[in-house]
């Protein structure tokens, strides 16, 4: 019976500490990521995500050239739930002296399989850009 007991309850600690197989938490997504689906190798968008503010980038020339897009709100997630998605609101202060600057008030992200997607128009045109973390 003691046995038991003592069973019992190591396996209640490692579910409260989801150690247990098959727990996940929540995705960390914080740190430097890079578009996976340019179709150029010198131009391309990369993010920066850090507790609450997500900033990304223009890049073209292969680097040489780095122009800001967007510099808005970052809501982490708070289970492993997915898809996780967040709307950012768009910090005015760091955008709207940008010229290459998305001028929208909000955007949308979503989180799933290790990718953050989100949609980008320019000059008429409106693509999906997925980044995968570096």
């Amino acid at each position: 019976m003691k046995k038991i007991t003592i069973i019992a309850a190591l396996g209640a600690v490692l579910v409260l500490s989801g150690c247990a197989a098959g727990a996940t938490g929540p995705a960390d997504l914080t740190g430097d990521w890079k578009q996976s689906n340019s179709a150029s190798t010198d131009a391309y968008q990369q993010a920066k995500i850090s507790d609450d503010e997500i900033t990304i980038e223009w890049v073209s020339d292969g680097g040489d050239t780095v122009s800001t897009y967007w510099v808005g709100t970052f809501e982490a997630p708070v289970d492993g739930g997915e898809p996780y998605t967040w709307t950012s609101e768009r910090n005015e202060e760091a955008t709207d002296s940008a010229l290459l600057a998305s001028t929208a008030d909000s955007k949308e992200f979503t989180y799933e399989g290790g990718v953050v997607s989100y949609e980008v128009s320019a000059l008429g045109t409106t693509t999906i850009v997925d980044l995968k973390k570096n």
